[in-house]
């Protein structure tokens, strides 16, 4: 039976926080400890809402305590690899939001820092700890569509407050950096480790990308679609539809969706004589991956083992990031 539990600070009252607050609450092997604002009364009216013991007023008498042992960090981008390198440095080990910093050079400074401190840091890709895409991932292995050819996956959404953080280039802001992030993950969990992008964008006035869209070159003529935008609509949409010499597949919602639903795999198998070909559905039940991720980095650190998403696969999807802007920026194709 599980008895020790990883004592979480969160630095930060980001909406996303509460999403992994409530994922740390349905742990079996963690507790919410305490929540830091730059705003002390903020800090304490959240903590008071949630049933959080503690509350800071600075990030750092936060990191300074003893109450805690690892950070959760949904702070803008631009300040990722900062209280990242923070939190490490006072003996915490963190889980930060995605994307891990504003760029590779600083997911190297965020390694080399875990490494001094021989704590755990992991980046905060939920979606890939739910149970459908282990499945997806089965159903690849297994030559369910045949020889891998072309990747699509997409996501967007209308980000109509003009104030957001994510309008920020100082901040890394941007659709690319923002739910970008996920198309490139993705079809690179698919694909492999591209060796050239390519890649077009619309800005905005003060210089984030609005839309873009990307290719990645991936070896033995697989091929990535991914496009992400802030100007899309209505409501959030996402998708992946792999396609091979033997068939397809379709996940509607494969990285944000509500832990209520299940996930539902559309498998167009032409090898499939029972079915001839025809499309089915797999159906994976109902998961919340917070939930999932965040019991999985406790487990890591309470019995010290690996986490499953490495510093390194993030400093991989962070260079495929930075080629991709390049690439948009200047209108060359760029070689990894």
């Amino acid at each position: 039976m599980q008895t020790k539990r990883l004592r979480w600070g969160v630095l930060g009252t980001a909406r996303i926080a509460d999403k992994v607050v409530h994922g740390i609450n349905l742990s079996a092997n963690g507790v919410l400890t305490a929540i830091a604002s730059r705003d002390p009364g903020m800090a304490r009216d959240w903590a008071a809402e949630r049933n959080v013991a503690h509350s800071f007023g600075s990030y750092d008498d936060l990191l300074a305590s003893d109450i805690i042992d690892a950070v959760y960090i949904p702070l803008p981008n631009g300040l990722h690899k900062e209280w990242t390198i923070k939190a490490l440095q006072h003996g915490k080990h963190v889980l930060c939001e995605k994307p891990l910093a504003a760029n590779a050079g600083e997911v190297r400074e965020i390694i080399a820092a875990a490494d001094d401190a021989g704590l755990k840091a992991m980046e905060a890709f939920m979606y890939r700890f739910h149970p459908a895409v282990a499945r997806l991932q089965q159903l690849l292995t297994d030559g369910a569509i045949g020889d891998l050819k072309v990747i699509r996956a997409s996501f967007g959404f209308r980000l109509i407050r003009p104030a957001d953080i994510r309008w920020s280039a100082g901040m890394a802001g941007g659709a690319l950096m923002d739910v970008g992030s996920y198309c490139v993950n993705n079809a690179r969990m698919v694909g492999g480790e591209p060796r050239a992008v390519n890649a077009s964008s619309v800005f905005s006035s003060g210089g984030v990308d609005i839309n873009t869209v990307g290719i990645l070159e991936f070896p033995n003529g697989v091929l990535a679609a991914i496009d992400c935008s802030f100007e899309t609509g209505p409501g959030a949409h996402q998708g992946l539809v792999i396609s091979g010499t033997d068939g397809r597949i379709y996940v509607a919602n494969p990285f944000s969706r509500d832990e209520n639903d299940p996930v539902h795999i559309v498998v167009n198998d032409a090898h499939d004589s029972e079915r001839q070909g025809a499309a089915y559905t797999i159906e994976v039940p109902a998961a919340d991956h917070y939930h999932l991720m965040v019991e999985h980095f406790a487990e890591a650190v309470l019995n010290d083992r690996p986490v499953a998403y490495t510093l390194q696969n993030s400093l991989c999807n962070m260079l495929v990031l930075d080629a991709l802007k390049e690439a948009a920026r200047t209108g060359q194709r760029i070689t990894m």
